[in-house]
């Protein structure tokens, strides 16, 4: 993208230029930088996050036996979309993308929703009934049958005023027993008080607020669903055949399936 006048700085599109996207503008990009200055493993944050919601439907495509997947929060197209990676172990798996931002929409529309079973709508996580009672999804989704709720780096731009743990709740309810959580969450255990403060106010200028949770916090969006091993835990870690991951923790996640 490119255009010139100031812009609200995007968080899906800061989140695109940290993978190195193009789909951005000179704002966004700015704010990566000032992120980058705070946070400096921030870029290598950004993958790790990518990589662990690629593993994760992996796992659930492949061990799992889940066919179907929301993906809520979906950002723009990057390496690694959720129906690339499920269509390569399940040739039928089907995917909704879903995106409060009409660009990011757009964008899915035209790049990922190339062949039948994938779908993208426009919607709000904050409105899970919106979301799960869209015909779009519907028409792509059973929601009688076993689906994974894929919530990859999105509830850490959700404040508590919003409920978050209520609209995780609401999710899961909405789908069949033996269905999935993926979520992914920044934490501030790590980073120190100082930079999380400054990685709150560049993102009070952008699109979202920037909320860190504790991983008991982030635990609690598991309540009632049975954790994959090893747990929550670092995102670069989880599935990754490593034992512990290098550098420190920033984003951690992990599998929960509904009983």
């Amino acid at each position: 993208m490119s255009g010139s006048g100031s812009r609200t700085p995007n968080v899906g599109r800061i989140y695109d230029a940290l993978l190195g996207g193009k789909d951005n503008y000179a704002d966004d990009r700015q704010a990566a930088d000032q992120l980058l200055a705070v946070v400096p493993d921030a870029r290598a944050v950004a993958w790790a996050n990518r990589r662990f919601v690629s593993r994760a439907v992996r796992f659930l495509t492949q061990d799992a036996g889940i066919g179907q997947f929301i993906d809520i929060g979906t950002g723009l197209p990057a390496p690694g979309n959720v129906h690339q990676v499920a269509r390569e172990q399940d040739p039928l798996a089907r995917v909704a993308y879903v995106d409060n931002d009409p660009v990011a929409v757009s964008h899915a529309r035209a790049l990922l929703c190339t062949a039948p079973g994938v779908c993208a709508v426009e919607g709000d996580l904050r409105d899970p009934a919106g979301i799960v009672g869209h015909p779009d999804v519907r028409a792509v989704i059973d929601l009688g049958a076993p689906a994974a709720v894929v919530l990859g780096a999105v509830l850490h731009h959700v404040p508590d005023e919003d409920c978050p743990h209520e609209l995780v709740d609401m999710l899961m309810a909405a789908v069949a027993p033996g269905s999935y959580l993926v979520l992914s969450h920044a934490t501030d255990q790590d980073i120190g008080a100082e930079a999380a403060g400054q990685v709150r106010e560049l993102y009070a200028q952008a699109s979202a607020p920037a909320v860190f949770r504790s991983r008991t916090k982030v635990a609690g969006f598991f309540e009632g669903l049975e954790l994959v091993p090893p747990g929550i835990g670092d995102v670069a870690a989880w599935h990754a055949g490593l034992p512990t991951a290098p550098g420190r923790v920033i984003v951690v996640g992990g599998v929960g399936r509904k009983p």
